[in-house]
């Protein structure tokens, strides 16, 4: 599957805010496109402006466009706003629950936790970082991977770091409880969900 692996910095100045979870992003130095062209002052179109918003959000989540179609497609089929389905079925990919509940300090770290087989789900190994985790579930590092260096320097820095009010963290057993469903006023990433659902609609 095609991935992207170059600078996440250049798409977050592509984007004009922090994707990355860098202290020293390059966006806060330079806040303009990467590029010859970078300064130079573009007219945004409304298209311009959902599209720029559908990219950032998959950018944030590390979903290509293909599967991100998808979420949207499932969103839409469910009771309840569009955009926040959308956001709501990102929020509990697996990978991005490890990262919220500081087991891992990024989100492709996160990934790479679960494709390589450290994380448990009620105590069976899951290896695909899209499983949709629902209320009730365990999320836990299996216990041969537990003081591995990634998993040791998230929980350093869980203090810098708040937790949502639908997970719960026991950091010495290295155990992540999904207390429910989060609300939209839980979910802190910097995208407007309803120009990705006007982009679709279209």
């Amino acid at each position: 599957m095609a991935r992207y692996t170059g600078p996440t910095c250049k798409r977050c100045r592509r984007e004009r805010t922090q994707i990355c979870e860098s202290r020293k992003c390059a966006a806060e130095k330079r806040p303009y496109p990467p590029g010859e062209h970078g300064r130079g002052r573009i007219r945004e179109s409304e298209y311009l402006l959902q599209l720029r918003e559908k990219q950032k959000a998959r950018y944030i989540y590390g979903v290509l466009e293909k599967q991100f179609r998808n979420y949207y497609t499932k969103a839409a089929a469910r009771p309840g706003l569009t955009g926040v389905n959308l956001l709501v079925a990102l929020e509990t990919r697996l990978d991005n629950v490890v990262f919220r509940g500081s087991l891992a300090r990024t989100r492709p770290e996160a990934r790479q936790l679960v494709t390589h087989r450290h994380v448990q789900v009620n105590g069976r190994t899951v290896n695909i970082p899209s499983y949709a985790v629902r209320p009730g579930d365990v999320v836990t590092i299996r216990a041969k991977s537990r003081d591995i260096v990634p998993v040791l320097g998230a929980l350093e820095l869980q203090g810098a770091r708040q937790m949502p009010p639908w997970l719960s963290l026991d950091p010495d057993k290295r155990q992540i409880s999904v207390l429910d469903l989060p609300e939209r006023r839980h979910i802190d990433v910097p995208v407007q969900e309803q120009l990705i659902v006007e982009l679709y609609s279209k």
